[in-house]
């Protein structure tokens, strides 16, 4: 049998009464009890420090977060080099969240990797896909990512996007739900 992070990480139906999700509660806590800390920090420095801490993997010198930043879960996020998060984002990465190489993460973006089912009989239990930013996309203000997108190389969201379905390379996407308006 999975393990509860198995079941999660492959889209599974999984029950907040399931025997297992205590160990999910233990990393939401730790994570709780770590994020003040965090964004109480004084400087950059320490930002990426005490990040690398909740996700539990050292962040490059390179990649910039500002604070405050808000995760749930914080050990599904993958950071890669060059990145820039600007102030008040909110990942929810139990389904696993990836940014690739130079990517810009805009003011007050949400990044949103789980979801509840429509069946009021399971509607409290979590459904959970990836979201994958590939290499020099650009997320602007505001703008919300939904569960199993990916958003494609050079891609561009604008400000207050609610973006749905995967994105191409190099194409500029907007509204709600997000659709193309060119390409780059």
């Amino acid at each position: 049998m999975k393990d509860v992070f198995q079941r999660l990480s492959a889209g599974e139906l999984v029950l907040l009464d399931d025997p297992e999700f205590y160990k999910v509660n233990e990393i939401v806590a730790t994570t709780q009890a770590l994020s003040p800390v965090m964004n109480a920090a004084t400087s950059i420095d320490d930002v990426r420090t005490k990040l690398s801490d909740i996700i539990c993997s050292e962040i490059d010198d390179t990649t910039t977060i500002f604070a405050p930043f808000h995760t749930n879960f914080g050990r599904a996020i993958k950071l890669g080099k060059h990145v820039f998060i600007n102030h008040a984002c909110s990942f929810l990465d139990m389904g696993g969240i990836t940014l690739e190489d130079h990517v810009l993460i805009g003011p007050r973006v949400n990044l949103v990797t789980e979801n509840h089912p429509l069946d009021p009989s399971t509607r409290r239990g979590l459904i959970c896909k990836p979201i994958i930013i590939k290499r020099n996309a650009w997320v602007g203000a505001g703008a919300t990512i939904l569960p199993g997108v990916t958003i494609g190389e050079n891609t561009v969201v604008a400000a207050g996007a609610v973006v749905s379905k995967d994105v191409p390379d190099n194409t500029v996407v907007g509204g709600v739900p997000a659709k193309a308006i060119k390409s780059i």
